[in-house]
């Protein structure tokens, strides 16, 4: 029982040493890692989607059109 006793001892007094807090720190850095990831990507997604919808709302430049060219994408 005294063996016991001395590692719950041990484990507490590492815990409040700073030995065990490093868990908590890497938790936290895999975290907001993950939220920078998927934040990102969100961004990215949206600023597709903007941008997509911006490019459908121009107007063509009508230079380029000629008669060659409207009957060669007919066929």
């Amino acid at each position: 029982m005294d063996e016991v006793d001395l590692t719950i001892q041990t484990l507490i007094k590492a815990k409040y040493a700073g030995a065990m807090s490093d868990t908590s720190s890497y938790f936290s850095l895999a975290l907001q890692t993950v939220a920078v990831m998927v934040g990102g990507i969100l961004m990215w997604r949206l600023s597709a989607r903007i941008h997509n919808k911006k490019k459908n709302e121009r107007q063509r430049n009508s230079y380029f059109e000629t008669n060659y060219s409207k009957g060669w994408k007919n066929r």
